[in-house]
């Protein structure tokens, strides 16, 4: 009973991320779209715009925070595999467990900073000093979520490391390899 609740949890994590993760992925045309745009109005119409530098900034963060937890999903993010390739499976749990606990601890403190900043914003109707001058409340809720979304990434994957410490198996099936999806 337990041990499906926690495999729910976990399903329902990687669900939500993996849904987070591929929308925030069409917001990369969106960009290109808008730094080309800023290109051209420069140099071909000679009439630089004063939304594009900004948006482009935003939209990179979104992309860069919102995307992260999706990356940590995928193993995507840098890894020193030096001593890392050379241990057993349970092994390897072991040192996920400390250092996905450390990137909680670290996103805790995220989370709390990006909260008091977004309050903050708000309150004293921060904008960026630029000649547009767009409101960054956004920025700063957007990444509060960002954060909130990895640390619950993390704890699954900190929950299928324990598991896998313990047992000696992983917690959640794992997705076949690009091998074992074109063998015969």
């Amino acid at each position: 009973m337990i041990m499906t609740a926690i495999r729910r949890y976990c399903l329902g994590v990687h669900a939500l991320v993996a849904f987070i993760g591929n929308s925030v992925s069409y917001l990369m045309p969106v960009l290109a779209f808008v730094v080309a745009f800023e290109v051209f109005s420069r140099y071909i119409l000679d009439s630089p715009t004063i939304w594009a530098y900004d948006t482009s900034l935003f939209i990179f963060g979104y992309i860069a925070a919102l995307g992260g937890a999706y990356a940590q999903q995928q193993r995507a993010h840098i890894n020193v595999d030096i001593l890392y390739n050379k241990v057993s499976a349970r092994t390897k749990s072991i040192f996920n467990l400390f250092s996905f606990a450390l990137a909680m601890f670290f996103m805790v403190i995220v989370c709390k900073m990006s909260i008091g900043k977004f309050e903050e914003a708000l309150e004293f109707n921060y904008r960026r000093q630029s000649e547009w001058a767009p409101h960054v409340h956004h920025y700063w809720l957007m990444m509060a979520i960002a954060s909130v979304l990895l640390i619950l990434q993390l704890s699954s994957d900190w929950i299928d490391s324990l598991y896998q410490a313990i047992t000696g198996k992983p917690l959640l099936p794992t997705a076949p390899t690009e091998q074992e999806e074109t063998a015969p």
